[in-house]
């Protein structure tokens, strides 16, 4: 509800990335400018307590102004400088800008919890998330992600315009006196929350169902769906699994439940998916949508009776 006071109309984009932050995910954006991307990350920031950096990716830019790198003192010795990724909160601005050397550094740090400057290992602080984003209506000057790289992101989340009535809402809050967020966290506290969601209990059919859409996307024969394997060239790799439990595992926290339940794993199905598939020219000449791939799974693959809640599991 802090969030909201702030970010008007973008209540999936909150949830998500809370439940990133939780699961130690990081999360890609895409979305015009204007949608409030910058503004949400540093919402979060404010809320949870801990350190925002913001870094805009440029054509120019080199892996040192995102790590860090050796400085000249003025005694004459190399003194180390961290790089603005050593934040609890980081915002890549416009990711796809800069050259694959520089994204590759940030995606390391990403991937490592750490960088190295000049033979020394440094690591990253606790919690940190890195929320990456990409205009998707630009593509001259720009440097696209591999596909190994995006993998590395949890979630794709694709941020659409607001409706009339919220962007009404939203100029009536900013045009005069912006609201400020309150803190209500701090980083001890959310590291508690993540090692809480980590425990969080996932029965083996939950497992089963989460594997089982993920196969899907590399084998939709399997599952009566023959006809969408012209349009897949490549599906979810096992990281998409771990992925999915691990959201589903902060989704079941912020639901204030203990354990996790198929609708957990449905809801995060297209956040978790989209971004890894990559389609075949056939799909694409077609004008197929990753989601629209992603709907025909869900439909098709029946979620388990799971009822923990009541103390009782049903086959």
């Amino acid at each position: 509800y802090e969030l909201r006071r702030v970010v008007v109309g973008q209540d999936r984009l909150l949830d998500r990335a809370l439940v990133a932050v939780l699961s130690r995910g990081h999360v890609l954006l895409e979305g015009v400018p204007g949608v409030a991307k910058t503004l949400t990350l540093e919402t979060v920031a404010r809320v949870l307590g801990g350190s925002f950096a913001r870094i805009q990716f440029t054509p120019d830019l080199v892996p040192s102004d995102v790590v860090g790198g050796q400085v000249l003192g003025r005694d004459g010795d190399f003194q180390t400088r961290l790089g603005p990724v050593f934040a609890n909160f980081v915002l890549a601005d416009e990711i796809n800008r800069a050259p694959a050397k520089v994204q590759s550094a940030l995606l390391e740090v990403m991937g490592e919890g750490h960088a190295s400057i000049a033979g020394e290992t440094h690591p990253v602080p606790r919690p940190f998330f890195v929320l990456a984003t990409q205009n998707p209506i630009e593509s001259e000057g720009v440097y696209p992600l591999p596909e190994a790289q995006v993998d590395r992101f949890a979630m794709k989340l694709i941020v659409g315009y607001p409706s009339v009535a919220d962007e009404e809402e939203i100029v009536r809050r900013m045009a005069s006196d912006p609201p400020q967020p309150r803190r209500l966290l701090d980083p001890a506290e959310i590291v508690a929350l993540q090692e809480l969601t980590e425990t969080v209990f996932v029965d083996h059919r939950v497992r089963s169902y989460a594997v089982r859409l993920v196969n899907a996307t590399r084998t939709p024969a399997a599952e009566g769906l023959p006809h969408l394997e012209a349009y897949l060239d490549l599906g979810g790799s096992p990281r998409a699994s771990l992925s999915l439990i691990r959201g589903a595992r902060a989704l079941a926290v912020m639901r204030g439940r203990s354990y996790v339940l198929p609708e957990d794993v449905h809801a995060l199905f297209h956040d978790v998916l989209r971004h890894r598939l990559v389609l075949s020219y056939e799909a694409l000449a077609a004008e197929v949508a990753p989601d629209r791939v992603l709907d025909a799974i869900l439909e098709a693959v029946p979620q388990p009776a799971v009822d923990l809640g009541s103390g009782r599991a049903v086959a």
